[in-house]
């Protein structure tokens, strides 16, 4: 269960997110409210999941898969730039969490 609070506070936290550029700088009202409700929701799912997940490697995960849909989402929606480094560097940040997952101590 603790995986699935992990999946939904990154979606509440890419929604967040999404909101802050849709504000465009918190001056409309509607997503300026969403802002504070999904990221209210999405530290909470988060500290379920730390009842369980070490707070190094969840951390990790919420943070990197956060970012790399907020780069397809700033690509695909916003008609952000998307580069080979960029998209290089991606990568590595997920190896990198995939790194920190693995090299950990299974949880008991």
């Amino acid at each position: 269960m603790h995986w699935i609070y992990l999946i939904i506070a990154i979606l509440f936290e890419v929604s967040g997110t999404t909101c802050l550029k849709i504000s465009d700088g918190c001056t409309k009202l509607a997503p300026t409210l969403f802002i504070f409700f999904f990221y209210g929701l999405s530290f909470t799912f988060l500290s379920f999941t730390l009842r369980v997940l070490p707070i190094a490697v969840t951390y990790a995960i919420w943070s990197a898969l956060g970012t790399a849909l907020i780069t397809v989402i700033g690509v695909v929606w916003f008609g952000e730039s998307i580069s080979a480094i960029k998209l290089f560097s991606l990568l590595l940040i997920i190896l990198g969490v995939a790194g920190l997952h693995f090299g950990q101590k299974q949880v008991h």
